[in-house]
C-alpha cells in the first residue's frame, strides 16, 4: 500500500546497513518467520498501512522504525544472527498523510469485496459492476461499484439488481482508512486491536 522507499529514497540507499543487507540470502532471512503482515504506525502511534514482513525488516534494520510488538515465538535467522520477527512496528519520524482516505481502484474494490462476487458468492472470474448501469447515469463510485463474477455481470445488463432480480449480499460503501486496514490484512494478529478500532 505504501512504497517506502519512495518516502525515504535516498536516505535508504546510502544507508551502510541497506548496502550490507543488500546482499544477503533473503529466503535465509526470512525462513522462521510465520507471518507475513506488519502492521505500521506512524510516529504518533496512529495505524498507517499495513506491509510485509520484508518492508519491516528492512525499516527496523535501518533503525527508521523500532519493534512495538513482535511475533511471539518467532524469529528472523540469518547464518550468524537472530532477530525478533516484528508484528508492529513505529515509524521513528513522523510521516504526513494529508489524505487518508481510501483511493477508488479496480483491486480496492475487490479487496472490500472479499475477491466475492456480491450476487452469487462465486470467486473466480471477477469483473466490476455497476449497480446502477452508467447507461443510466450511474457512476463508478465506491456507493455504485461492487464486484461480480462475468456470469452474473452479463444477466444483470442494463439493470438494476432490483429489475434483473438479483439480490446484492450487501450495499456497496465507502470504506474508512482503518475499516479498510483491517480488512485488507484478513486475520490478524490480536495486539493490532487497539490500533485498528477493535472492541
Amino acid at each position: 500500500m505504501i512504497n517506502f522507499l519512495k518516502i525515504f529514497g535516498k536516505r535508504i540507499k546510502k544507508n551502510a546497513n541497506y548496502k550490507r543487507y543488500k546482499n544477503k540470502p533473503k529466503n535465509a532471512v526470512f525462513m522462521s518467520a510465520t507471518s507475513n503482515k506488519v502492521l505500521v504506525l506512524n510516529a504518533d502511534y496512529r495505524a498507517y498501512t499495513v506491509c510485509s514482513l520484508y518492508k519491516a525488516f528492512i525499516l527496523v534494520y535501518l533503525q527508521k522504525a523500532e519493534v512495538i510488538t513482535a511475533q511471539a515465538g518467532r524469529a528472523i535467522r540469518t547464518v550468524d544472527k537472530s532477530y525478533v520477527a516484528p508484528s508492529i512496528i513505529r515509524l521513528n519520524k513522523y510521516v504526513n498523510l494529508p489524505y487518508k482516505g481510501v483511493m477508488l481502484s479496480r483491486q480496492n474494490i475487490f479487496k472490500r469485496d472479499n475477491y466475492t462476487c456480491v450476487y452469487c458468492g462465486s470467486r473466480e472470474d471477477l469483473t466490476l459492476d455497476h449497480v446502477i448501469p452508467r447507461s443510466r447515469g450511474g457512476t463508478s463510485s465506491w456507493t455504485n461499484l461492487v464486484t461480480a463474477c462475468r456470469r452474473c455481470n452479463a444477466k444483470k445488463g442494463d439493470f438494476t439488481p432490483e429489475e434483473a432480480n438479483m439480490k446484492m449480499a450487501y450495499a456497496p460503501y465507502k470504506p474508512s482508512f482503518i475499516m479498510f486496514l483491517r480488512e485488507c490484512a484478513g486475520n490478524i494478529d490480536e495486539s493490532w486491536h487497539p490500533y485498528l478500532h477493535f472492541h
